[in-house]
């Protein structure tokens, strides 16, 4: 009997040992990132949160005090690594990942099987939007990722969407450098589609504090189409063409215009430089004339207009002369 229980106890040391001994040893991959806990809470860095880390720079005060979670200390890549029995160690993926901007992580099969988001225009225009988003685990703040909450890819894809459709449901096309709409016909899928890059950037904007708020970093977001309900492709293309048309005739009209306008400017110009070629020979002898005279000759005028006479009177046929 007491080999049996010596038997027991060396088993059970053997057991331990190898599963919370040789066992407990672990490594962290280079595109991961580790957080071990005890008991359940993690390794923190003392009092620090992420209210004054650079991540949560694009937050106010109250979102700081709303958003603050602890700074916990992150294995890097690596190891081995020991954990006791009573320790657990959470490993997440820091590489960048890319989704559909209509994924559901709560409802795979929403949205067209996450494949086209739908959003209400200002003109209360139904409309599908299809494009990418790209995300990764934010490093610097893994406490709100892995213990904020409890699907952070579904509240982060939730909050993209929530600012996606409040902006397609408020956008208006910029003015242009002279003041005027950027677009004439005044239907909003219309400006959302010429208007595509700046909506990409304001999403950017707009979700680059997800890191401060649920640990996920959203790198990018690209937009690539948006289309309106089969059942109205056809009439808004038609009001495109005749949009097209009509700017089309303007054009032409405002280039026939100032192709006119040229012409007048050249023709004054052309006159004014006969005007001036004639005037500039009178301007010239009567430099000389005041010359002459300036050097003494005083009949040089009455001279001048003799031979001027004299040389109309050898070009005329007939002379007529008033008498006297």
């Amino acid at each position: 009997m007491p080999e049996v229980m010596i038997g027991i106890v060396m088993g059970f040391v053997a057991w331990f040992f190898i599963r919370y001994g040789v066992g407990g040893f672990f490594t962290v991959n280079q595109n991961e990132r580790a957080v071990k806990t005890s008991f359940g809470r993690a390794e923190r860095l003392g009092e620090a949160t992420t209210a004054e880390d650079p991540v949560s720079a694009g937050l106010n005060a109250e979102e700081k005090t709303r958003y603050a979670c602890p700074q916990v200390r992150v294995i890097p890549p690596g190891g081995p690594y020991f954990k006791w029995p009573w320790e657990k160690v959470y490993k997440v993926s820091v590489s960048t990942e890319t989704a559909n901007m209509a994924m559901d992580p709560g409802a795979p099969s929403a949205n067209q099987g996450g494949t086209v988001l739908e959003a209400v225009t200002k003109d209360q225009l139904n409309t599908g939007l299809s494009g990418q988003i790209r995300f990764k685990v934010s490093e610097r703040n893994l406490y709100a990722y892995l213990f904020g909450v409890k699907a952070p890819i579904a509240h982060v894809m939730g909050y993209f969407v929530s600012v996606l459709r409040e902006r397609i449901a408020n956008f208006e096309a910029p003015a242009s450098a002279d003041g005027a709409p950027a677009t004439q016909a005044g239907i909003s899928i219309n400006d959302l589609r010429k208007n595509l890059r700046d909506i990409n950037e304001h999403m950017e904007r707009e979700c680059a504090t997800s890191a401060a708020r649920y640990g996920i970093q959203l790198d990018a977001s690209l937009i690539t189409a948006i289309d309106p309900p089969p059942e109205v492709e056809s009439a808004l293309a038609a009001i495109n063409t005749a949009h097209n048309q009509v700017s089309s005739d303007i054009s032409l009209a405002q280039a026939g215009a100032d192709q006119k306008l040229v012409q007048s400017k050249r023709a004054v110009e052309i006159e004014t430089l006969k005007a001036q070629a004639e005037v500039e020979p009178l301007k010239l002898l009567a430099s000389q004339l005041a010359q002459l005279k300036a050097n003494g000759g005083d009949g040089a005028l009455d001279a001048y207009l003799r031979n001027v006479r004299l040389d109309l009177y050898g070009q005329a046929g007939r002379i007529v002369m008033e008498a006297k």
